[in-house]
Protein backbone atom coordinates (compact mmCIF):
# COMPACT_ATOMS: atom_id res chain seq x y z
CA UNK A 1 0.00 0.00 0.00
CA UNK A 2 3.05 2.29 -0.11
CA UNK A 3 4.82 4.27 2.56
CA UNK A 4 2.92 5.44 5.67
CA UNK A 5 1.12 8.71 5.04
CA UNK A 6 0.36 11.40 7.63
CA UNK A 7 -2.67 13.46 6.72
CA UNK A 8 -2.44 17.26 6.92
CA UNK A 9 -4.15 18.88 9.92
CA UNK A 10 -7.93 19.04 9.83
CA UNK A 11 -9.48 22.44 9.07
CA UNK A 12 -12.91 23.24 10.49
CA UNK A 13 -14.84 25.74 8.40
CA UNK A 14 -18.13 26.17 10.27
CA UNK A 15 -19.63 28.42 7.61
CA UNK A 16 -18.86 25.84 4.90
CA UNK A 17 -20.39 23.11 7.06
CA UNK A 18 -23.50 25.20 7.70
CA UNK A 19 -23.91 25.93 4.00
CA UNK A 20 -23.39 22.37 2.77
CA UNK A 21 -25.04 20.38 5.56
CA UNK A 22 -27.62 18.03 4.05
CA UNK A 23 -29.14 14.60 4.60
CA UNK A 24 -26.94 11.69 3.62
CA UNK A 25 -25.86 8.11 4.44
CA UNK A 26 -23.16 7.31 6.98
CA UNK A 27 -21.76 4.64 4.64
CA UNK A 28 -21.11 1.88 7.13
CA UNK A 29 -21.93 -0.09 3.99
CA UNK A 30 -22.46 0.51 0.32
CA UNK A 31 -25.10 -0.01 -0.87
CA UNK A 32 -26.78 1.21 2.32
CA UNK A 33 -29.17 -0.99 4.32
CA UNK A 34 -32.28 0.79 3.05
CA UNK A 35 -31.49 -0.73 -0.37
CA UNK A 36 -31.67 -4.31 0.92
CA UNK A 37 -34.26 -6.59 -0.70
CA UNK A 38 -36.74 -8.77 1.20
CA UNK A 39 -36.38 -11.28 -1.62
CA UNK A 40 -32.89 -12.05 -0.30
CA UNK A 41 -33.51 -14.63 2.43
CA UNK A 42 -31.87 -17.77 3.82
CA UNK A 43 -31.94 -19.53 0.44
CA UNK A 44 -29.85 -16.74 -1.09
CA UNK A 45 -27.51 -16.42 1.90
CA UNK A 46 -26.67 -20.07 2.63
CA UNK A 47 -24.82 -20.78 -0.67
CA UNK A 48 -22.34 -18.04 0.20
CA UNK A 49 -21.63 -19.65 3.58
CA UNK A 50 -21.01 -22.96 1.79
CA UNK A 51 -18.84 -21.27 -0.82
CA UNK A 52 -16.79 -19.76 1.99
CA UNK A 53 -16.48 -23.20 3.61
CA UNK A 54 -15.04 -24.63 0.37
CA UNK A 55 -12.52 -21.80 -0.12
CA UNK A 56 -9.04 -22.82 1.11
CA UNK A 57 -7.94 -19.17 0.99
CA UNK A 58 -10.91 -17.80 2.91
CA UNK A 59 -10.42 -14.70 5.02
CA UNK A 60 -10.71 -14.64 8.83
CA UNK A 61 -14.05 -13.81 10.40
CA UNK A 62 -15.44 -10.91 12.35
CA UNK A 63 -18.33 -11.84 14.67
CA UNK A 64 -20.98 -9.36 15.78
CA UNK A 65 -23.58 -10.13 18.47
CA UNK A 66 -26.53 -7.80 18.96
CA UNK A 67 -27.76 -7.75 22.57
CA UNK A 68 -30.95 -5.62 22.48
CA UNK A 69 -31.83 -5.40 26.19
CA UNK A 70 -31.63 -2.24 28.32
CA UNK A 71 -32.74 -1.52 31.89
CA UNK A 72 -33.90 2.02 31.10
CA UNK A 73 -34.85 4.02 28.04
CA UNK A 74 -32.54 6.78 26.80
CA UNK A 75 -34.79 9.20 24.96
CA UNK A 76 -32.28 9.98 22.17
CA UNK A 77 -31.67 6.34 21.24
CA UNK A 78 -32.32 5.06 17.72
CA UNK A 79 -30.98 1.54 18.30
CA UNK A 80 -33.04 -1.66 18.13
CA UNK A 81 -33.67 -2.34 21.82
CA UNK A 82 -35.94 -4.02 24.37
CA UNK A 83 -36.51 -2.17 27.65
CA UNK A 84 -36.91 -4.65 30.51
CA UNK A 85 -35.61 -5.68 33.91
CA UNK A 86 -36.54 -9.33 33.37
CA UNK A 87 -33.38 -11.42 32.96
CA UNK A 88 -35.41 -14.45 31.85
CA UNK A 89 -35.94 -12.60 28.56
CA UNK A 90 -32.21 -12.37 27.95
CA UNK A 91 -31.81 -16.02 29.02
CA UNK A 92 -34.22 -17.10 26.28
CA UNK A 93 -32.57 -14.78 23.79
CA UNK A 94 -29.06 -16.10 24.43
CA UNK A 95 -30.23 -19.68 23.81
CA UNK A 96 -31.65 -18.64 20.45
CA UNK A 97 -28.51 -16.69 19.51
CA UNK A 98 -26.43 -19.76 20.31
CA UNK A 99 -28.74 -21.84 18.11
CA UNK A 100 -28.33 -19.37 15.25
CA UNK A 101 -24.55 -19.43 15.74
CA UNK A 102 -24.50 -23.26 15.64
CA UNK A 103 -26.50 -23.24 12.40
CA UNK A 104 -24.17 -20.75 10.72
CA UNK A 105 -21.05 -22.52 11.98
CA UNK A 106 -22.33 -25.88 10.69
CA UNK A 107 -22.84 -24.42 7.21
CA UNK A 108 -19.25 -23.12 7.20
CA UNK A 109 -17.76 -26.45 8.28
CA UNK A 110 -14.69 -26.71 10.48
CA UNK A 111 -14.04 -24.18 13.26
CA UNK A 112 -13.15 -20.99 11.42
CA UNK A 113 -10.66 -18.43 12.58
CA UNK A 114 -12.02 -15.26 14.20
CA UNK A 115 -9.85 -12.14 14.49
CA UNK A 116 -12.50 -9.65 15.57
CA UNK A 117 -15.55 -9.92 17.84
CA UNK A 118 -17.98 -7.31 19.11
CA UNK A 119 -20.98 -7.33 21.45
CA UNK A 120 -23.22 -4.34 20.75
CA UNK A 121 -26.66 -3.26 21.78
CA UNK A 122 -28.79 -2.32 23.49
CA UNK A 123 -26.68 -2.93 26.55
CA UNK A 124 -24.55 -6.09 26.34
CA UNK A 125 -23.75 -5.88 30.04
CA UNK A 126 -27.47 -6.32 30.75
CA UNK A 127 -26.66 -10.04 30.57
CA UNK A 128 -26.01 -11.93 33.78
CA UNK A 129 -22.53 -13.32 34.34
CA UNK A 130 -23.84 -16.82 33.63
CA UNK A 131 -25.35 -15.68 30.34
CA UNK A 132 -22.09 -13.99 29.33
CA UNK A 133 -20.17 -17.18 30.10
CA UNK A 134 -22.63 -19.28 28.12
CA UNK A 135 -22.47 -17.07 25.03
CA UNK A 136 -18.70 -16.77 24.98
CA UNK A 137 -18.29 -20.45 25.79
CA UNK A 138 -20.40 -21.46 22.80
CA UNK A 139 -18.47 -19.01 20.62
CA UNK A 140 -15.13 -20.57 21.57
CA UNK A 141 -16.56 -24.05 21.04
CA UNK A 142 -17.69 -23.23 17.49
CA UNK A 143 -14.92 -20.89 16.33
CA UNK A 144 -11.15 -20.55 16.63
CA UNK A 145 -10.62 -17.18 18.35
CA UNK A 146 -7.20 -15.77 17.55
CA UNK A 147 -5.03 -15.14 20.60
CA UNK A 148 -4.18 -11.65 19.33
CA UNK A 149 -7.68 -10.78 18.11
CA UNK A 150 -9.72 -7.64 18.82
CA UNK A 151 -12.59 -8.46 21.17
CA UNK A 152 -14.73 -5.48 22.13
CA UNK A 153 -17.92 -4.75 24.04
CA UNK A 154 -20.16 -1.72 24.62
CA UNK A 155 -20.49 -0.75 28.29
CA UNK A 156 -23.10 1.18 30.26
CA UNK A 157 -21.16 2.26 33.39
CA UNK A 158 -24.36 2.69 35.42
CA UNK A 159 -24.92 -1.06 35.67
CA UNK A 160 -21.38 -2.44 35.74
CA UNK A 161 -19.26 -3.26 38.79
CA UNK A 162 -15.56 -4.09 39.00
CA UNK A 163 -16.39 -7.80 39.08
CA UNK A 164 -18.12 -7.58 35.69
CA UNK A 165 -15.10 -5.87 34.13
CA UNK A 166 -12.89 -8.62 35.58
CA UNK A 167 -15.20 -11.26 34.11
CA UNK A 168 -15.12 -9.63 30.67
CA UNK A 169 -11.32 -9.73 30.74
CA UNK A 170 -11.46 -13.38 31.79
CA UNK A 171 -13.76 -14.13 28.84
CA UNK A 172 -11.25 -12.58 26.44
CA UNK A 173 -12.51 -9.05 25.88
CA UNK A 174 -9.67 -6.55 25.48
CA UNK A 175 -11.45 -3.39 24.28
CA UNK A 176 -14.41 -1.48 25.69
CA UNK A 177 -16.59 1.33 24.42
CA UNK A 178 -18.27 3.43 27.11
CA UNK A 179 -21.40 5.45 26.50
CA UNK A 180 -21.26 8.86 28.18
CA UNK A 181 -23.06 11.25 25.78
CA UNK A 182 -22.75 14.27 28.15
CA UNK A 183 -21.76 14.78 31.80
CA UNK A 184 -23.97 17.83 32.37
CA UNK A 185 -26.79 16.99 34.85
CA UNK A 186 -29.42 19.04 32.98
CA UNK A 187 -28.67 17.25 29.71
CA UNK A 188 -28.69 13.85 31.37
CA UNK A 189 -32.07 14.56 32.93
CA UNK A 190 -33.49 15.75 29.59
CA UNK A 191 -32.53 12.48 27.87
CA UNK A 192 -33.26 10.17 30.85
CA UNK A 193 -29.69 8.98 31.28
CA UNK A 194 -28.33 9.90 34.71
CA UNK A 195 -24.68 8.86 34.83
CA UNK A 196 -22.05 10.34 37.13
CA UNK A 197 -18.46 11.06 36.23
CA UNK A 198 -17.44 8.80 39.11
CA UNK A 199 -19.28 5.80 37.63
CA UNK A 200 -17.54 6.30 34.31
CA UNK A 201 -14.07 6.77 35.78
CA UNK A 202 -14.51 3.67 37.97
CA UNK A 203 -15.18 1.51 34.90
CA UNK A 204 -12.19 2.96 33.04
CA UNK A 205 -9.94 2.33 36.06
CA UNK A 206 -11.19 -1.25 36.30
CA UNK A 207 -10.61 -1.80 32.57
CA UNK A 208 -7.03 -0.55 32.83
CA UNK A 209 -6.42 -2.70 35.91
CA UNK A 210 -7.68 -5.77 34.05
CA UNK A 211 -5.44 -5.28 31.04
CA UNK A 212 -7.87 -3.88 28.48
CA UNK A 213 -5.86 -2.58 25.53
CA UNK A 214 -8.24 0.16 24.41
CA UNK A 215 -10.86 2.35 26.04
CA UNK A 216 -13.24 4.36 23.86
CA UNK A 217 -15.79 6.97 24.98
CA UNK A 218 -18.92 8.00 23.07
CA UNK A 219 -20.37 11.52 23.22
CA UNK A 220 -23.33 13.09 21.41
CA UNK A 221 -23.70 16.75 20.45
CA UNK A 222 -27.04 18.38 19.69
CA UNK A 223 -28.88 16.94 22.71
CA UNK A 224 -31.51 18.95 24.60
CA UNK A 225 -30.20 21.51 27.10
CA UNK A 226 -26.68 21.37 25.67
CA UNK A 227 -24.63 24.57 25.61
CA UNK A 228 -21.15 25.38 24.42
CA UNK A 229 -19.99 26.00 27.98
CA UNK A 230 -21.53 22.78 29.25
CA UNK A 231 -20.04 20.64 26.50
CA UNK A 232 -16.66 22.26 27.18
CA UNK A 233 -16.88 20.95 30.75
CA UNK A 234 -17.77 17.47 29.45
CA UNK A 235 -14.82 17.48 27.05
CA UNK A 236 -12.45 18.52 29.83
CA UNK A 237 -13.61 15.61 31.96
CA UNK A 238 -13.29 13.19 29.05
CA UNK A 239 -9.74 14.30 28.25
CA UNK A 240 -8.83 13.90 31.91
CA UNK A 241 -10.10 10.30 31.69
CA UNK A 242 -7.52 9.76 28.90
CA UNK A 243 -9.41 7.39 26.54
CA UNK A 244 -7.58 5.89 23.57
CA UNK A 245 -10.45 6.79 21.24
CA UNK A 246 -13.37 9.18 21.28
CA UNK A 247 -16.50 9.30 19.13
CA UNK A 248 -18.59 12.48 19.00
CA UNK A 249 -21.87 11.74 17.24
CA UNK A 250 -24.38 14.20 15.87
CA UNK A 251 -27.81 13.75 17.45
CA UNK A 252 -30.35 13.26 14.67
CA UNK A 253 -33.80 14.22 15.93
CA UNK A 254 -36.14 11.96 13.96
CA UNK A 255 -39.16 11.43 16.25
CA UNK A 256 -41.29 10.06 13.40
CA UNK A 257 -38.72 7.28 12.93
CA UNK A 258 -37.58 6.69 16.53
CA UNK A 259 -40.50 6.82 18.94
CA UNK A 260 -38.48 7.39 22.17
CA UNK A 261 -37.37 10.74 20.75
CA UNK A 262 -40.95 11.98 21.04
CA UNK A 263 -40.26 12.39 24.77
CA UNK A 264 -37.68 15.05 24.00
CA UNK A 265 -38.90 18.64 24.15
CA UNK A 266 -37.89 20.08 20.79
CA UNK A 267 -37.74 23.57 22.32
CA UNK A 268 -34.80 22.33 24.43
CA UNK A 269 -32.69 21.34 21.42
CA UNK A 270 -29.78 23.67 20.65
CA UNK A 271 -30.27 25.81 17.56
CA UNK A 272 -28.18 25.04 14.46
CA UNK A 273 -25.59 27.73 15.19
CA UNK A 274 -25.01 26.43 18.73
CA UNK A 275 -24.62 22.88 17.39
CA UNK A 276 -21.98 24.12 14.98
CA UNK A 277 -20.16 25.97 17.76
CA UNK A 278 -20.21 22.82 19.91
CA UNK A 279 -18.81 20.82 17.00
CA UNK A 280 -16.07 23.37 16.39
CA UNK A 281 -15.20 23.38 20.09
CA UNK A 282 -15.08 19.57 20.19
CA UNK A 283 -12.74 19.28 17.21
CA UNK A 284 -10.38 21.98 18.49
CA UNK A 285 -10.36 20.59 22.03
CA UNK A 286 -9.60 17.04 20.91
CA UNK A 287 -6.93 17.97 18.38
CA UNK A 288 -5.29 20.37 20.85
CA UNK A 289 -5.17 17.46 23.30
CA UNK A 290 -3.21 15.41 20.75
CA UNK A 291 -5.97 13.27 19.26
CA UNK A 292 -6.10 12.70 15.52
CA UNK A 293 -9.28 13.07 13.50
CA UNK A 294 -9.83 9.66 11.89
CA UNK A 295 -13.01 10.54 10.04
CA UNK A 296 -16.73 11.03 10.49
CA UNK A 297 -17.16 11.16 14.29
CA UNK A 298 -13.95 9.43 15.39
CA UNK A 299 -10.78 10.65 17.10
CA UNK A 300 -7.86 8.53 18.28
CA UNK A 301 -4.45 8.91 19.85
CA UNK A 302 -1.61 8.81 17.28
CA UNK A 303 -0.44 5.41 18.53
CA UNK A 304 -3.93 3.87 18.48
CA UNK A 305 -4.51 1.03 16.01
CA UNK A 306 -7.00 3.09 14.01
CA UNK A 307 -4.53 5.93 13.55
CA UNK A 308 -1.74 3.52 12.60
CA UNK A 309 -4.02 1.72 10.13
CA UNK A 310 -4.99 5.01 8.53
CA UNK A 311 -1.35 6.03 8.10
CA UNK A 312 -0.59 2.63 6.55
CA UNK A 313 -3.70 2.67 4.31
CA UNK A 314 -5.17 -0.38 6.06
CA UNK A 315 -8.19 1.34 7.58
CA UNK A 316 -11.62 -0.11 6.79
CA UNK A 317 -15.22 0.85 7.52
CA UNK A 318 -18.03 -1.59 8.28
CA UNK A 319 -21.30 -1.80 10.22
CA UNK A 320 -19.47 -1.17 13.51
CA UNK A 321 -17.68 1.92 12.18
CA UNK A 322 -13.95 2.17 11.49
CA UNK A 323 -11.96 -1.06 11.69
CA UNK A 324 -8.45 -2.38 11.11
CA UNK A 325 -9.70 -5.69 9.63
CA UNK A 326 -10.48 -4.99 5.99
CA UNK A 327 -10.33 -8.59 4.82
CA UNK A 328 -12.79 -10.16 7.30
CA UNK A 329 -16.18 -11.54 6.37
CA UNK A 330 -18.66 -10.54 9.08
CA UNK A 331 -21.06 -13.03 10.63
CA UNK A 332 -23.71 -11.13 12.59
CA UNK A 333 -26.00 -12.77 15.12
CA UNK A 334 -29.16 -11.69 16.91
CA UNK A 335 -32.09 -9.44 16.03
CA UNK A 336 -31.57 -6.75 13.38
CA UNK A 337 -27.86 -7.53 12.99
CA UNK A 338 -26.26 -7.05 9.56
CA UNK A 339 -23.54 -9.30 8.20
CA UNK A 340 -21.33 -9.41 5.13
CA UNK A 341 -20.13 -12.60 3.46
CA UNK A 342 -18.42 -12.33 0.08
CA UNK A 343 -20.38 -9.91 -2.14
CA UNK A 344 -23.52 -10.16 0.01
CA UNK A 345 -25.18 -8.32 2.87
CA UNK A 346 -27.81 -9.96 5.07
CA UNK A 347 -29.95 -8.58 7.89
CA UNK A 348 -31.84 -10.53 10.53
CA UNK A 349 -35.44 -9.90 11.59
CA UNK A 350 -35.84 -6.81 13.76
CA UNK A 351 -38.52 -8.16 16.11
CA UNK A 352 -37.87 -10.87 18.70
CA UNK A 353 -41.01 -12.85 17.80
CA UNK A 354 -40.03 -13.03 14.13
CA UNK A 355 -36.45 -13.93 15.03
CA UNK A 356 -37.56 -16.72 17.38
CA UNK A 357 -40.16 -18.05 14.91
CA UNK A 358 -37.59 -18.48 12.13
CA UNK A 359 -35.20 -20.37 14.41
CA UNK A 360 -38.07 -22.52 15.71
CA UNK A 361 -38.57 -23.55 12.06
CA UNK A 362 -34.83 -24.36 11.93
CA UNK A 363 -34.35 -21.53 9.43
CA UNK A 364 -31.72 -18.82 9.57
CA UNK A 365 -33.54 -15.60 10.60
CA UNK A 366 -32.51 -13.60 7.52
CA UNK A 367 -35.13 -10.92 6.81
CA UNK A 368 -33.53 -9.17 3.83
CA UNK A 369 -30.24 -8.54 2.09
CA UNK A 370 -28.62 -8.21 -1.31
CA UNK A 371 -25.94 -9.62 -3.57
CA UNK A 372 -23.74 -6.85 -4.93
CA UNK A 373 -23.07 -6.59 -8.64
CA UNK A 374 -19.74 -5.47 -10.04
CA UNK A 375 -20.74 -1.82 -10.16
CA UNK A 376 -21.82 -1.99 -6.49
CA UNK A 377 -18.47 -3.48 -5.50
CA UNK A 378 -16.53 -0.88 -7.49
CA UNK A 379 -18.42 2.00 -5.94
CA UNK A 380 -18.09 0.42 -2.50
CA UNK A 381 -14.30 0.33 -2.96
CA UNK A 382 -14.24 4.02 -3.95
CA UNK A 383 -16.38 5.08 -0.99
CA UNK A 384 -14.18 2.99 1.34
CA UNK A 385 -11.01 4.70 0.06
CA UNK A 386 -12.53 8.14 0.47
CA UNK A 387 -14.10 7.52 3.89
CA UNK A 388 -10.94 5.98 5.33
CA UNK A 389 -8.08 7.75 3.55
CA UNK A 390 -9.58 10.92 2.00
CA UNK A 391 -7.97 10.27 -1.37
CA UNK A 392 -8.31 8.06 -4.42
CA UNK A 393 -5.52 6.95 -6.79
CA UNK A 394 -7.32 6.68 -10.13
CA UNK A 395 -4.58 4.67 -11.87
CA UNK A 396 -4.50 2.07 -9.07
CA UNK A 397 -8.27 1.74 -9.26
CA UNK A 398 -8.11 1.35 -13.05
CA UNK A 399 -5.60 -1.49 -12.74
CA UNK A 400 -7.60 -3.26 -10.06
CA UNK A 401 -10.98 -2.96 -11.76
CA UNK A 402 -9.98 -2.81 -15.46
CA UNK A 403 -11.83 0.41 -16.20
CA UNK A 404 -11.09 3.84 -17.63
CA UNK A 405 -11.98 5.98 -14.63
CA UNK A 406 -12.73 9.23 -16.43
CA UNK A 407 -15.04 7.45 -18.89
CA UNK A 408 -16.80 5.23 -16.34
CA UNK A 409 -17.40 8.11 -13.95
CA UNK A 410 -17.87 10.97 -16.40
CA UNK A 411 -21.10 12.13 -14.71
CA UNK A 412 -19.55 11.85 -11.25
CA UNK A 413 -16.49 13.87 -12.30
CA UNK A 414 -18.82 16.67 -13.34
CA UNK A 415 -20.35 16.68 -9.87
CA UNK A 416 -16.91 16.44 -8.25
CA UNK A 417 -15.96 19.62 -10.09
CA UNK A 418 -18.80 21.29 -8.16
CA UNK A 419 -17.42 19.85 -4.90
CA UNK A 420 -14.00 21.20 -5.89
CA UNK A 421 -15.49 24.66 -6.44
CA UNK A 422 -16.97 24.42 -2.93
CA UNK A 423 -13.51 23.63 -1.55
CA UNK A 424 -14.19 20.01 -0.56
CA UNK A 425 -11.85 18.22 -2.98
CA UNK A 426 -8.85 18.77 -5.19
CA UNK A 427 -8.95 17.10 -8.62
CA UNK A 428 -5.91 16.15 -10.70
CA UNK A 429 -5.62 13.81 -13.68
CA UNK A 430 -4.18 11.20 -11.32
CA UNK A 431 -6.16 11.54 -8.10
CA UNK A 432 -9.09 12.81 -6.06
CA UNK A 433 -8.04 14.30 -2.74
CA UNK A 434 -10.34 15.54 -0.02
CA UNK A 435 -9.10 18.87 1.33
CA UNK A 436 -8.43 19.44 5.05
CA UNK A 437 -11.58 21.60 5.19
CA UNK A 438 -13.58 19.00 3.24
CA UNK A 439 -12.83 16.05 5.51
CA UNK A 440 -15.70 16.78 7.89
CA UNK A 441 -18.04 16.79 4.88
CA UNK A 442 -16.74 13.52 3.47
CA UNK A 443 -20.29 12.17 3.18
CA UNK A 444 -21.06 14.91 0.64
CA UNK A 445 -18.14 13.70 -1.47
CA UNK A 446 -19.05 10.01 -1.20
CA UNK A 447 -22.67 10.69 -2.17
CA UNK A 448 -21.43 11.65 -5.63
CA UNK A 449 -20.56 7.98 -6.22
CA UNK A 450 -23.80 6.58 -4.77
CA UNK A 451 -25.69 5.20 -7.76
CA UNK A 452 -28.84 4.58 -5.73
CA UNK A 453 -29.19 8.19 -4.65
CA UNK A 454 -29.57 9.10 -8.32
CA UNK A 455 -32.55 6.80 -8.77
CA UNK A 456 -34.24 6.72 -5.36
CA UNK A 457 -33.13 9.78 -3.41
CA UNK A 458 -36.72 10.82 -2.78
CA UNK A 459 -37.23 7.62 -0.75
CA UNK A 460 -34.10 7.87 1.38
CA UNK A 461 -34.35 8.89 5.02
CA UNK A 462 -30.97 9.90 6.37
CA UNK A 463 -29.61 12.14 9.09
CA UNK A 464 -27.79 15.40 8.40
CA UNK A 465 -24.13 14.89 7.46
CA UNK A 466 -23.07 17.09 10.41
Amino acid sequence: MGEPVTLPPLEVDLELIRRLDRNGPRYTSYPTADRFDKGFGPAAYIPWLRKRAADPDRSPLSLYFHIPFCNTLCFYCGCNKVITKDFSKSEKYIQYVIKEMRMQAALMGERQRVEQLHWGGGTPTFLTHEQMRALMGATRELFDLAADGEYSIEIDPRKVGDETIALLAELGFNRISIGVQDFEPEVQKAVNRIQSEEETLRVIKAARANGFQSVSIDLIYGLPKQTVAGFKRTLEKVIAADPDRLSIYNYAHLPTVFMPQRRINEADLPIAQVKLEILGLAVKTMTDAGYLYIGMDHFAKPQDELAVAQREHRLHRNFQGYSTHSDCDMISLGVSSIGQVGPTYSQNFRELDDYYAALDRDELPVMRGMELNRDDELRRAIIQYLMCHFELDKAALEREWDIRFDEYFAVELGELAERAAEGLVELTPEAIRVTPRGRMLIRNVCMVFDHYLRTREQHARYSKVI
